[in-house]
């Protein structure tokens, strides 16, 4: 076991992990903070959901609760999980384990008392660390050493621990795209080549929540680029993956100031047309949002390459604004970053700068102007705006009038 160190975390002294601590951490029994709370607080990144280890046993972690007036929920309670709800934000409190036998997602589980069993359990070092109230952490696994080198490493045997659960695979990339520096550990990335046959047991809700978050980590290019040459992308994705598009997206987002996002990054990686898009969709199995949007930057991307801002205009009004951003961003990042940015940064920035009319032509010009409704009402109104259109959105009566006649005349002439 490393030596201990301490840490300093201000939810460690008070606050409503504070409390959780202090309910468990007596009477014999002890409680820790473990795993991503405590990675995240060593390496200064803020820390999101706090997750618990005690020596106590599930029906002891509920009457402790109850007697403290703690809202408990049993969420996983036959792997020894019980939820604690303390001022609204919720604790996962799970006793000291070891797998007694192993079969992926299904393993059996023996309650116990050892930490350092616990530990060697877990599937990578920096996530085997633990807390006590004292703020004291406790190693044993030499994941202190990995946090130092911001290095993502198995515990024990990688091989084996891939075995236990092939999802590993695609959380060494992730975890490595989020905290680690430089080239993958090999030993790690060996072993899930090895086991890359494993890839396709998995479900498909799983595959996608791993490979979404990890589109859109701080390493995530070099992550991205090391799956692409083990050849687990074009496996995961059924198709061709497109690295360079990826990277240039990136680059894109950043040039522009935009948050990352995982659709449209992962439109750069697999999409070039839209039976890309749909066949990701169904194999990642997106929500419905999500397939949406990614079929709609697979639709005619490349439009957008050399448009000028006329016509720049009439996409952002037929498209608006969130998917005249994405097909931008997409074509930008297929012409690979080798032009100059400033004509792409002019068009990004035009949601900013212009705001689309109203179409003012409504259906009452047109039964003024003898249209009867039914289809050709809609025939016309729908000529009438593409002219409008490609007038550059005139609001004046004269041009509207114009417009608005024309497009009757176009319709009687090609009925008579």
């Amino acid at each position: 076991m490393s030596p201990a160190r301490p840490l300093d975390a201000p939810w460690l002294k008070s606050g409503p992990a504070s409390r959780v601590l202090g309910l468990l951490n007596r009477h014999g029994e002890e409680a820790r903070v473990v795993g991503g709370a405590v990675r995240n607080a060593l390496l200064g990144l803020p820390v999101g959901d706090i997750d618990i280890a005690t020596t106590a046993l599930p029906h002891e972690v509920i009457r402790r609760a109850r007697a403290a007036g703690v809202k408990s929920v049993p969420t996983g309670i036959e792997h020894g999980t019980v939820t604690l709800v303390v001022e609204a934000q919720p604790f996962e409190v799970t006793t000291l384990r070891e797998d007694t036998e192993t079969f992926g997602r299904k393993a059996k589980v023996a309650f116990g008392r050892d930490w350092a069993g616990d530990a060697h359990r877990r599937d990578f070092t920096i996530n085997a660390l633990s807390v006590d109230l004292s703020g004291v952490v406790h190693d044993y696994v030499g994941g202190l050493a990995d946090i130092a080198e911001r290095r993502v490493r198995f515990i024990g045997d990688p091989g084996r621990r891939l075995q236990e659960d092939y999802l590993r695979i695609l959380r060494f990339f992730r975890i490595h795209a989020a905290f680690g520096a430089g080239d993958v550990d090999r030993a790690g990335y060996l072993a899930c080549i090895a086991a890359r046959a494993g890839l396709p047991t998995l479900s498909a809700e799983r595959v996608r929540m791993e490979t979404l978050k990890l589109l859109v980590a701080d390493g995530a290019t070099g992550a991205v680029m090391a799956m692409a040459e083990a050849g687990f992308l074009q496996s995961m994705f059924g198709g061709v993956a497109y690295t360079g598009p990826f990277t240039a997206m990136i680059a894109a987002e950043r040039e522009l100031g935009l948050k990352a996002d995982a659709i449209r990054r992962l439109a750069a990686l697999s999409v070039a047309v839209t039976e890309d898009a749909r066949r990701v969709a169904i194999r990642l199995r997106l929500s419905n949002a999500e397939a949406r949007r990614l079929d709609s930057m697979g639709h005619r991307w490349w439009r957008a390459a050399g448009m000028n801002e006329a016509r720049a205009k009439q996409r952002l009004y037929r498209l608006g604004e969130d998917a005249f951003r994405d097909r931008l961003l997409l074509a930008w990042a297929r012409d690979g970053g080798d032009t100059d940015p400033a004509p792409w940064r002019a068009l990004a920035s035009l949601p900013q700068r212009w705001s689309a009319p109203k179409f003012p032509l409504k259906a009452a010009d047109f039964v003024a102007r003898g249209i009867e409704e039914g289809p050709t009402l809609g025939q016309v109104l729908a000529l009438a705006e593409d002219a409008w259109l490609a007038a550059d959105f005139p609001l004046d009566k004269v041009s509207l009038a114009s417009i608005a006649d024309q497009a009757v005349s176009r319709v009687t002439r090609d009925k008579s």
